[in-house]
């Protein structure tokens, strides 16, 4: 049986959203740091918890959002709204799409690094999580495929998906004029951001 897409009906609330759709350490952490400096309330997670409850909700043909805080207005990486954007889009009309990207290279750089130490914390009872296997092939052929899929989707509707890089110099100006709010003075939110060893010694000395 395939999934039912519950679209609010009348009374109920269909407010738009802001949902980030990259894939992890494409920056999303960073993304939901911004929101919350642009004044919205945003959850960042990949937890077993909440992609449980977004799960629940999809299973059961509710709109995904169902069994999260309602107070949320934006969100990034959260396994079922990154997978199932298309589900959001319907269930939330009005709502604004952020896709973050990287450098592939860099991104399975990171993403290398992130499975090395879920593994290392796997072994001091510390992560429950599934992400232990490197698989470099199969991570490229995720993350081109999930970049064709959103771009396509979104491909006649270029108001409602900003595809951002935020590793690479964009940041505030094009958030800022993608959701109609003004650039804040602080500079924009670098979090989790890995520097090379050459770098770090440099710094040190």
């Amino acid at each position: 049986m395939g999934t039912v897409m519950s679209v609010p009906g009348p009374g109920e609330r269909a407010t738009g959203r802001i949902f980030g759709v990259g894939l992890i350490k494409t920056g999303t952490t960073s993304l939901r740091a911004a929101l919350e400096i642009l004044g919205y309330r945003a959850l960042h997670g990949g937890q077993l918890e909440t992609v449980g409850l977004v799960q629940r909700a999809i299973d059961a043909g509710e709109p995904m959002l169902t069994y999260l805080d309602p107070s949320c207005e934006a969100f990034a990486d959260v396994f079922g709204v990154t997978h199932y954007f298309y589900l959001a889009d319907v269930q939330y009309p009005g709502s604004k799409f952020i896709l973050t990207v990287r450098d592939l290279d860099e991104w399975i750089d990171s993403r290398r690094r992130h499975t090395l130490k879920n593994q290392e914390m796997q072994a001091a009872g510390l992560y429950e999580g599934d992400l232990l296997q490197v698989d470099v092939d199969a991570w490229v052929t995720e993350y081109r495929r999930h970049e064709a899929v959103v771009r396509g989707y979104f491909g006649r509707r270029p108001g409602d998906l900003l595809v951002l890089d935020v590793f690479h110099g964009e940041a505030w100006e094009p958030l800022c004029e993608f959701l109609g709010r003004p650039i804040p003075e602080e500079d924009f939110p670098w979090v989790n951001k890995f520097r090379p060893l050459r770098e770090k010694e440099s710094a040190s000395k």
